[in-house]
């Protein structure tokens, strides 16, 4: 049985939640790997909405167990409002469809105080423009060696300690910051408010993956982000804080990378980015605004409108390198119905030499222009399409040329936000 791989190829939003649920029809387990709260999947089932940002995707699913594996960081708050959002929804998570790796790392109200005051502090330009949701300061604490994790709540006589090694990190960060500084006790009733609502989901992530996989039972992997906000990988410094690509699949979970049979990107037909950072085929104008509506481009944790361009298969090809990526997922192609013409960067030119690659510099990046090639558009439309009967030959023309541009076919063809509305070119769980 293959076990799945699924992760963004560009910086997010690509549409992962509805393949992802799609997939997770096929599989018994899915797992979040690496990230925190501060990306969000939208899923839409026989037209109900379901907002996630922190739970596998998996656990609205009934008979799909969803796991939280030792490379996410959690923040045992929103846990627990998102799992009462989903119950308000009619969805129950319970210990049958959701554990969490006993060693993952806790977010904490020291860590979003943290985390906003930077952003806030940072001037014009250096801005990363994170969530603020304490996502990369608990990183900071991880592999510092000093953060306190999710088995720690189950053993409260030794969380003073922890938590007094902890602030003795982050109290002279706050004295420089002009702010209070935060008494033991204070972090101490913070986690213990929470411990007995999140300590029923608390497993050996390990162990649990390692007797599905012998056990015959397929795994899926949900990534969060995309590859290009990765830690080492991505637009530098102007990344999330965790690595995105598929191989944190393996170390976030606490599988051996031989499990990883199938790495699908997700991959947008255009570009969107939410946040600072370089953005080589973003349009200003008049077509850029056309994709942000038509593709509804806001982020589903923050609201935040997404920065909208061409398809840029420089960006997608070098993912396909760093993430091992088998085949694809094409999504909102039909966003793209009724342009004259469409425009896919190929190439960048940077100091008046043509590249094939995205430089790791940051002066680099923000350097490069976009070299395009024009297709011609088509006028009728791809939403809802099932089969590539039903697609006008310009869109797979275009579809086409994608996949001989990134080098990785097309597995799997999204036309609308509706789980159904996908043409299935290759199972990634085929046997």
């Amino acid at each position: 049985m293959a076990n799945v791989v699924v992760v963004g190829s560009q910086w997010g939003d690509e549409g992962k939640g509805k393949i992802v649920d799609w997939l997770s029809e096929r599989a018994d387990i899915v797992v979040r790997f690496q990230g925190g709260h501060n990306a969000g999947h939208t899923l839409v089932i026989d037209g109900v909405s379901y907002k996630l940002s922190l739970l596998p995707s998996g656990v609205v699913r009934p008979g799909t167990m969803g796991v939280i594996g030792n490379g996410v960081v959690l923040d045992p708050h929103a846990l627990v409002a998102e799992i009462a959002r989903l119950g308000a929804q009619g969805v129950k998570v319970s210990r049958d469809n959701l554990r969490i790796a006993e060693n993952a790392t806790l977010i904490l109200s020291l860590h979003r105080e943290l985390d906003a005051m930077r952003e806030e502090a940072a001037s014009a330009g250096t801005k990363i423009g994170t969530t603020k949701r304490g996502i990369g300061p608990a990183y900071e604490d991880k592999v510092g060696r000093r953060a306190v994790r999710v088995m720690d709540l189950a053993d409260p006589d030794t969380l003073p300690a922890k938590i007094d090694r902890l602030l003795a990190h982050h109290n002279p960060l706050r004295r420089g910051l002009g702010v209070e500084e935060i008494k033991r006790e204070d972090i101490f009733e913070e986690l213990m408010s929470v411990a007995d609502q999140v300590l029923p989901f608390m497993d050996q992530s390990w162990r649990l993956l390692d007797q599905a996989r012998k056990a015959g039972k397929r795994i899926l992997f949900e990534g969060a982000q995309g590859a290009l906000l990765d830690v080492d990988h991505g637009t530098y410094p102007f990344v999330t804080s965790s690595h995105t690509s598929a191989g944190q699949a393996a170390a976030g979970s606490g599988i051996g990378p031989s499990a990883l049979n199938y790495v699908l990107g997700i991959t947008k037909a255009y570009t969107t980015r939410v946040g600072e950072g370089p953005f080589p085929t973003e349009l200003f104008d008049e077509v850029g605004a056309f994709l942000g509506e038509k593709g509804h481009e806001y982020g589903v944790v923050t609201g935040r409108k997404r920065r909208c361009g061409w398809f840029d298969a420089v960006l997608v090809r070098q993912t396909v390198c760093t993430s091992g990526i088998t085949g694809i997922a094409l999504t909102k192609l039909d966003v793209l119905d009724g342009l004259e013409e469409i425009k896919i960067c190929v190439g960048y030119m940077l100091d008046g030499e043509r590249i094939d690659y995205l430089p790791a510099s940051q002066g680099a990046q923000a350097r490069v222009e976009p070299i395009y090639e024009t297709l011609e558009g088509w006028s009728e439309s791809t939403a809802g399409a099932r089969s590539w009967k039903e697609l006008p030959a310009q869109a797979v023309k275009y579809v086409r040329h994608v996949e001989e541009l990134i080098g990785a076919p097309v597995a799997l063809l999204s036309t609308s936000p509706e789980r159904e509305d996908t043409i299935l070119v290759q199972d990634p769980y085929q046997d």
